[in-house]
């Protein structure tokens, strides 16, 4: 087995410095630790994590609490790519990831016990309902945690910007010439809420009237109610031209809900979903859509929560956050 020595001997650097280099000590230049990285890789060197947990008082395992109620688990089209980009992030800074469920040899744990008896440094919390008393006991704890789309007061969270992506929607509806326009939103969030009311905001300074039928709601993710409200929408006396979906998942429900009535997308209605899920492309026509930057959202999570971990003291607790782009698709037609 090669040993720590030997890495420092090929890199003619003292043990110390290979020692901070493996750790990710910072008061070693970036070239040097990346030099020494590659060549204890390639010399075929293997830490001891358990020497190093004792020396470092850090396990260099990340917690991830991912509870997606469709239960769709990690072939969630949104949060997979959130999630790849956080695992990756963290691996390349020394940290391997657990998922934290609560349960240990079919044994009940709350997350706080679990993230505890796992020996995280740190974890990220993501597609839950942040408003349980299991969630709210784990953010209110000692345990290091980075929130994703929720903000917690004296937490770090990572968000998309669901105000400048909702009004970057509404306001190219209008330029395409649609003033009746209908929006099924997801279940109460601060998601949901973030985009209703910048809903709301943008068609009241573009001067659009929006009748209270047109504001449907339908839980994310969830095909079969997105059609159902489709439906009431379009039985109205006074239909809508164009829906916005809480997500593109639910707006191909809305989708087939307008096919089975013998319509077309767009030549009798314009519909728009957000989050830009590579099924969102493949769909004929393409959809219209908000494409929110998991890379992003997954890379800032990751370097904020191992910043906090290892700087505790000048780490800022803060919201950061991730604008969206517009992907005009074809889903949308122009009213001009």
């Amino acid at each position: 087995m090669v040993s720590m020595k030997e890495v420092a001997r090929r890199c003619n650097v003292s043990v110390a410095t290979v020692s901070k280099a493996m750790n990710g000590y910072s008061d070693i230049g970036t070239e040097t630790k990346n030099y020494i990285l590659k060549t204890a890789s390639e010399m075929g060197y293997l830490p001891n994590s358990s020497a190093r947990a004792l020396k470092t008082k850090r396990s260099y395992n990340l917690g991830v609490l991912f509870v997606d109620e469709a239960r769709s688990g990690l072939t969630h089209d949104y949060f997979n790519h959130v999630l790849e980009s956080f695992r990756k992030t963290a691996q390349e800074r020394g940290y391997d990831i657990t998922f934290t469920n609560g349960k240990v040899s079919g044994q009940k744990m709350s997350y706080y016990e679990h993230c505890r008896y796992r020996g995280v440094d740190g974890v990220v919390i993501a597609c839950v309902d942040f408003y349980t008393e299991e969630v709210l006991e784990l953010v209110r704890s000692e345990i290091p945690v980075v929130t994703i789309d929720h903000v917690f007061d004296g937490r770090i969270s990572v968000v998309s910007n669901n105000v400048q992506g909702m009004e970057e929607l509404v306001s190219f509806l209008y330029e395409k010439g649609h003033r009746k326009i209908a929006y099924i939103h997801g279940e109460d969030s601060s998601v949901t809420r973030a985009r209703l009311t910048s809903f709301y905001r943008t068609a009241q300074s573009l001067g659009l009237e929006i009748p209270e039928e047109y504001i449907r709601t339908a839980p994310y993710r969830d095909a079969d109610s997105a059609a159902e409200e489709t439906g009431v929408l379009l039985d109205l006396p006074d239909p809508p031209t164009c829906i916005l979906y809480p997500d593109d998942y639910a707006a191909f429900g809305g989708f087939n809900e307008i096919r089975e009535r013998g319509l077309k997308v767009p030549d009798h209605i314009s519909i728009a979903g957000y989050d830009g899920i590579t099924a969102a492309r493949i769909l004929e026509p393409k959809l219209t859509t908000i494409c929110q930057d998991t890379e992003a959202l997954g890379r800032i999570a990751a370097e904020k929560l191992i910043d906090l971990i290892e700087n505790p003291k000048t780490a800022l607790i803060d919201k950061f956050t991730v604008d969206g782009t517009l992907f005009t698709g074809a889903s949308v037609k122009s009213l001009k």
